[in-house]
């Protein structure tokens, strides 16, 4: 069956407290983001089709958030990472070190920790130091890029075009603070941000919650962050376009996430996530490591 927003999110809530007494329904909207009205109206549909019961979620209520399960992550991880020169000239910039962790496994723990069991690295440059990771997550799959040094990233997502139904896509170079921003289920696509008022770096313009434009620098929009998902839907689509998008003339150079945020964004409705600076840092430059890790700066 397919689920309102507010049920999803109902639902979500309580199977993420199962067992557990159903909250009072001014605690439960301030949890979903709804009105009491909308819970009390909600909450008396769900009991009415039997989808939850005096202490939260039914059985019948988890089948029915199975089509909204996250079936898998797939983590962008070809690139060369040159901006954080030195230390990725024998390293790969995921498996580089923040105060000992490295910056992939913030990502990796996340999408364990959500129950999401299938998990696939898009590799290329000093790919074979990726199986270093096979001793914590020996569950992971590897795809190689063999065009990571001749194209931009739009050649990962040509290697893993057919797999992102129901995925997350995860730029594996961020360092994820709030492990809580992978969760299990996801209603429908979208991509995180973080409202500001001004960026130079990537950002979202958009309307109703809706991304209508990418750009780079702006005002009153969201920074863009590359962790993405698909739904099942748009995860399809996105197969036919990337691959028209990498066959136009300079399609090589592009970033995989212009096809469908900038060629084909008239195709997609495509959900801005809200999160903060404080839930996760794209670190660029050496420099920028030197202030997270004061062991790089000897």
């Amino acid at each position: 069956m397919e689920l309102s927003r507010p049920q999803f999110d109902i639902l979500v809530f309580l199977e993420g407290h199962h067992e557990e007494k159903i909250p009072a329904q001014r605690s439960l909207a301030r949890e979903t983001g709804h009105s009491v009205g909308t819970v009390n109206k909600i909450l008396t549909q769900l009991f009415d089709e039997g989808l939850a019961e005096n202490y939260g979620i039914s059985p019948k209520g988890i089948r029915a958030l199975e089509p909204y399960r996250v079936k898998r992550a797939v983590f962008i991880a070809a690139g060369f990472g040159s901006r954080l020169v030195p230390i990725t000239l024998n390293t790969p910039k995921p498996l580089v070190r923040v105060k000992g962790q490295r910056i992939i496994d913030t990502l990796l723990d996340a999408v364990i920790a959500a129950g999401i069991s299938e998990i696939i690295i898009v590799r290329g440059y000093l790919g074979e130091q990726f199986d270093q990771l096979l001793y914590k997550y020996p569950s992971i799959k590897f795809l190689e890029n063999p065009l990571y040094n001749e194209s931009n990233n739009i050649s990962s997502a040509m290697c893993v075009r057919y797999q992102l139904q129901n995925a997350y896509v995860l730029e594996s170079d961020l360092l994820l603070l709030n492990p809580r921003l992978i969760t299990k289920y996801q209603y429908t696509s979208n991509y995180l941000g973080v409202p500001t008022e001004r960026t130079d770096d990537w950002c979202f313009e958009t309307r109703n919650g809706i991304i209508t434009r990418v750009r780079v620098g702006g005002k009153n929009c969201h920074h863009m962050f590359g962790i993405s998902y698909w739904d099942k839907k748009d995860g399809t689509k996105m197969a036919e376009h990337i691959k028209k998008v990498y066959e136009m003339p300079g399609g090589k150079e592009r970033y995989w996430d212009q096809v469908a945020l900038e060629y084909y964004i008239k195709e997609y409705d495509l959900e801005v996530r809200e999160c903060t600076f404080d839930d996760i840092i794209e670190i660029d430059t050496f420099s920028e490591l030197k202030k997270l890790d004061e062991t790089y700066r000897t």
